[in-house]
């Protein structure tokens, strides 16, 4: 499954893969803060205008299910996403609140904690560049900011890896770390696309999975992950913010068919 994108069911993918797969899950499920989906609109009705994006976000998803439904499916999700970690391993939550439905992405991560072998490691918090100002309540800010939630198994909390350095060592032996801030910012996303008002913040991704994707344990590998590895690791977070750009979708500079394939070749290196 190494170096595929797999336009899919996330739990289809992840039910091909073996316990202990992936050293971090990084991701950004729908936010469920559609309140206009529920209504007068569906997805039969919802094709792209004039030029101009509709309500609904996503193409074949509806984003207005109940709280409890949310829930439900975010626990299923985390579930899965504990059997296929590794150990140490961490997951990388990006969500947000919606300005109807405050308190949907707080229930569900509390059932998060409830009901996974999951807790919360960190919260962060993404400055984004620009935000669309909020001038139509009285009482609202304008969110400027989103959060990434760092979640670690409970029993992992002191070892889940994180690419701290130690600066240097006490007299008693402990080491003393580089200091850094739960604050990211990056850009908002890559570009808009006919299919989805925002993609994804390829810059967001670098950093945070140099901050915490492991490098790897053979030292014959080293000067991938200094580079090599890096570098694919932001072409694939290019490649996913880009999938939904067009019909075609390119992959190592080719055209590689319809956005409705399964699955893409991404590049020849291991990433």
């Amino acid at each position: 499954m190494i170096d595929r994108i797999y336009c899919e069911d996330c739990f289809e993918t992840m039910a091909r893969m073996p316990d202990g797969y992936c050293d971090v899950v990084m991701t950004s499920p729908f936010y469920n803060t559609n309140k206009k989906a529920g209504k007068n609109r569906t997805l039969k009705n919802t094709s792209v205008k004039s030029g101009q994006y509709d309500y609904v976000r996503y193409d074949t998803h509806v984003d207005n299910m109940t709280n409890d439904e949310y829930s439900a499916f975010t626990v299923r999700l985390f579930n899965e996403f504990e059997r296929i970690l590794k150990p140490n391993g961490c997951v990388l939550y990006n969500i947000n609140y919606g300005s109807e439905n405050t308190e949907g992405m707080f229930l569900a991560i509390a059932e998060i904690l409830k009901q996974t072998g999951f807790t919360l490691a960190d919260c962060i918090a993404w400055k984004k560049r620009t935000a669309l100002p909020n001038s139509c309540s009285p009482n609202k800010l304008t969110r400027l900011i989103e959060f990434v939630f760092v979640f670690c198994r409970r029993s992992e909390i002191k070892s889940f890896y994180c690419n701290k350095q130690i600066t240097s060592y006490r007299k008693t032996g402990q080491a003393a770390y580089e200091n850094i801030y739960n604050f990211i910012e990056a850009a908002n996303n890559d570009e808009p696309c006919p299919f989805n008002k925002a993609t994804y913040s390829t810059e967001l991704c670098e950093k945070l999975l140099k901050l915490y994707s492991p490098p790897p344990t053979d030292l014959s590998t080293t000067r991938l992950w200094g580079a090599g590895r890096q570098q694919r690791l932001v072409r694939v977070c290019r490649f996913i913010s880009s999938v939904r750009k067009s019909p075609k979708i390119r992959s190592n500079g080719r055209t590689t068919g319809s956005e409705r394939k399964s699955h893409f070749q991404l590049c020849n290196g291991r990433s």
